[in-house]
């Protein structure tokens, strides 16, 4: 019985060298998480899609804050959201270069 666990991790051992070393590139096979690509599809679609819609919000808003009808907070408050919504993606990437990730 010892013999046989001897030959299986033996074996298993010359397989895991085999490999490691003559075929590394399995090991990272998969360097790119699907999560990633799919969040950053889905940021790409959203931008697309929210861009004119924030273009004819800011539009209505200075419309609507000129006739005064509404504060100018809102407006301004609607442009800062803009900015920190679209400005994310870029945010988020100097941060990662920031801690090294």
């Amino acid at each position: 019985m010892t013999n046989r666990r001897v030959v299986f991790h033996s074996v298993a051992l010359a397989t895991f060298l085999i490999s490691s070393v003559i075929v590394p590139e399995l090991a990272f096979a998969q360097a790119t998480d699907p999560f990633s690509t799919g969040a950053q599809s889905l940021v790409t679609s959203l931008t697309t899609l929210l861009t004119p819609v924030a273009i004819v919000l800011v539009m209505a808003l200075g419309v609507t804050a000129a006739a005064g009808q509404i504060s100018w907070g809102w407006p301004i408050g609607v442009l800062v959201g803009i900015g920190v919504i679209f400005a994310a993606p870029s945010v988020v990437t100097w941060a990662k270069g920031l801690f090294g990730v």
